[in-house]
């Protein structure tokens, strides 16, 4: 069984396929974390409460860590009584047991608080899913100060290692690793989402390389303000503290109502960081993508935004269509412009009617031409913002977030409207059922482009204001729960500046993510990697633009690097020549025999763009049988005679591999190996420094893509 309770000890073991993870009550009837990590052959060998190493006189190890009780690991949950009593006091009461799901009961029996802990098991990638559920059962109101989803601690060491994902905009998801040192190391947003600053991704390693070494990591699925505290001291465990930020937070919890926070995700790997990234990739996949779509292949897309801007017609759309078509685009998707009076980006943002001018005959026309011509159509839209000058702004100024008082800062000339209200939920909901009712759209791009700053609330009484944190987030997944519900066979995309708004609560209702504004194949290569330790290849975007200018980089170079997850194109069709409509049908051609591979097989980083001279990325399906290798030079550590030596991953040792390349009847063998050869001597790419002699020129963005094929 994957959970067992000990009657005798008091304990609770959790094991998946490799993992192992127990508490147990101590002798003052409080839960005690005991073991996370490798799973061990026997019941008995889990550690005991009493094996645990506690060199301070406070309290460490609790399994959900409060404010009092004589703690001394950062909370997870602090509130405050009506009597103005802040010290929580949990004690055990029951458990359950459902399939592989745990429900640990709390009661703080003084005031009437029940907390609920949550376990759920996904034991073939290694992960267990926590999160809690607060109910006051008292006849009095209980204000909720800090609630986390978990605590959870690993092995003190002087190697101990932190990784996590940073950046900005138009830089994000970039590695970081570092040392874990004494005191706290936070990992944060107070923005009002995610952010493009931290994602809410963290690994622990002991030394662990790609293929080795044990790998403790964890995601929190929330979409609005988050905080992953890491807690070290000289003797005890490190712990990990992970949920909703209390920064500017509470939250009055009323007589029989109950608070649920988000899931926190985590997992074990003992063979290093590849295969952590994989399970992290498949349990999405499997698990928190909508599941009607979540094994369905992304279609190629085009997105007119580069080529026309905010100056949409249907007469330039149908031109960019006809060429997008002519290149073997599945899905045509017009960008910003379409409505109101939306020239540019000081107005109309707010007024979702289609804009006579651009479109006398409304969208109807446009969806029908490309449908005519086989593509999908899909729409951007931005429905969290408005700008000052729309009519929506100039009827509801009310709607937005904002202090009484005190200035409404205008960031991209635009303010944020107040989901946590009812009535802007429901305009949204309204607007978005208009659209969708009467045009045949199959995508949606939602875009949402700016921070809270000023988050008042005026219209709610002082002491509820700072509750629009998570009511905010709240009613954002209703809307999106509601629209997919009612519209299953369109798809969505979740878009923030970027890669600002990426997590696990978000993907519970986008199919896939815009993974940075920055669309430069060679920028993209550190923020697609980087992204690649948290999340599927197969939720993110990567568009081919003229990013840098037409000719800065090779077509076949920017196509490549946008090969690594689900492909799109955003360059402007108008200014492609005829060779360049050729290279680009071709490499959708090829980028639709490989896609299958890259979107639900597992990937395998064969190097790091940030220290070599190249950066490869593999694919597997998941017998073993086909493949896909996506190699792009790097140029800042290009040697003159580049001759790369590249060892494949994940083969079955004694079959027999083909390596080739190429499109169609165009394609020519590479070499052909045992897998065991293919992972220890590996193959030679030539790159093109060969060319050097005949032209006395080197190609330094240079890219190729190798298929494998078992034979």
């Amino acid at each position: 069984m994957a959970i067992v309770f000990e009657e005798k000890k008091k304990k609770w073991i959790l094991e998946t396929i490799n993992m192992g993870y127990v508490f147990a009550l101590d002798k003052e009837g409080k839960l005690k974390n005991v073991y996370w990590g490798s799973k061990l052959p026997r019941f008995e060998d889990y550690p005991e409460v009493d094996d645990l190493v506690v060199m301070d006189r406070y309290t460490w190890d609790d399994e959900f860590s409060v404010r009092g009780e004589k703690n001394n690991v950062e909370p997870c949950l602090k509130v405050e009584y009506y009597d103005g009593v802040r010290d929580v006091v949990l004690n055990y009461v029951d458990f359950e047991i459902k399939g592989n799901q745990l429900i640990i009961k709390l009661l703080d029996e003084q005031y009437g608080l029940s907390v609920k802990l949550f376990y759920r098991l996904i034991e073939k990638y290694d992960i267990i899913e926590r999160w809690v559920e607060l109910e006051n059962s008292s006849d009095k109101e209980i204000k909720i100060e800090d609630i986390k989803s978990a605590s959870l601690y690993v092995e003190n060491s002087e190697k101990v290692r932190l990784n996590y994902l940073t950046g900005m905009w138009g830089s994000e998801f970039h590695l970081r690793k570092e040392k874990i040192n004494e005191g706290s190391k936070v990992l944060e947003s107070r923005v009002g989402k995610t952010s493009a600053y931290m994602n809410p991704y963290f690994a622990i390693d002991y030394d662990a390389t790609e293929d080795n070494g044990k790998v403790y990591f964890g995601e929190l699925a929330w979409s609005g303000n988050w905080k992953i505290s890491i807690q070290k001291r000289i003797y005890e465990r490190i712990a990990i503290i992970a949920g909703i930020n209390e920064w500017d937070f509470t939250y009055i919890l009323e007589p029989s109502k109950k608070f649920m926070t988000p899931k926190f995700v985590f997992g074990f790997s003992e063979e290093g960081f590849s295969k952590a990234s994989q399970n992290l990739h498949h349990y999405q996949l499997d698990y928190i993508l909508p599941q009607d779509k979540a094994h369905k292949l992304r279609k190629v897309l085009y997105n007119s935004w580069e080529a026309t801007t905010f100056n949409v017609t249907e007469e330039n759309q149908k031109i960019l269509a006809e060429k997008a078509a002519k290149i073997g685009v599945e899905l045509f998707v017009i960008d910003d412009g379409w409505f109101g009076q939306r020239n540019d980006d000081r107005a109309g943002l707010g007024d979702w009617y289609v804009n006579k001018e651009k479109f006398p005959n409304g969208l109807k026309s446009l969806i029908d031409y490309v449908k005519s011509l086989g593509m999908d159509f899909g729409i951007w839209v931005e429905p969290e913002m408005v700008n000052p000058d729309s009519d929506l702004y100039r009827k509801h100024p009310d709607w937005v977030i904002n202090f009484q008082n005190r200035p409404r800062s205008v960031e991209r000339n635009q303010l944020m409207l107040n989901l946590a209200r009812e009535d802007v939920k429901q305009f949204i909901i309204d607007f978005m059922d208009k659209l969708l009712l009467e045009n045949n759209i199959d995508f949606v791009k939602w875009d949402m482009n700016r921070h809270v700053f000023e988050s008042g609330w005026p219209e709610v009484e002082s002491e509820r204001q700072r509750e629009i944190w998570v009511k905010y987030v709240w009613n954002l997944y209703d809307i999106w729960k509601y629209l997919r519900e009612k519209y299953p066979h369109v798809t969505f995309e979740n878009c923030s500046s970027g890669g600002g708004r990426v997590d696990l609560g978000i993907m519970q209702y986008a199919d896939q993510v815009w993974t940075s504004d920055n669309t430069d194949p060679f920028d993209r290569l550190e923020i697609q990697e980087g992204f690649s330790y948290a999340y599927a290849p197969k939720i993110m975007m990567g568009w081919v633009t003229d990013w840098g200018g037409k000719d800065t980089y090779p077509l076949e170079y920017r196509f490549h690097s946008s090969m690594m997850g689900s492909l799109g194109i955003g360059a402007d069709l108008n200014k492609f020549s005829e060779k360049d409509f050729e290279i680009a049908k071709k490499q959708v051609q090829l980028y639709k025999e490989i896609r299958e591979i890259v979107q639900e097989g597992y990937q395998y980083r064969l190097s790091s763009v940030a220290k070599e001279r190249y950066f490869a990325v593999q694919y597997l399906n998941e017998d073993k049988s086909e493949g896909v290798i996506i190699y792009l030079r790097n140029p800042r550590r290009f040697g003159l005679f580049d001759r790369v030596n590249l060892k494949l991953k994940g083969l079955e040792e004694k079959s027999i591999y083909k390596i080739y390349e190429g499109v169609g009847e165009e394609e020519i063998e590479v070499k052909t190996l045992s897998g065991k050869a293919l992972e220890e001597r590996g193959i030679i790419i030539e790159d093109s420094s060969k060319e050097f002699f005949s032209t006395n020129k080197i190609k330094h963005f240079y890219s190729r893509v190798l298929k494998i094929n078992k034979i």
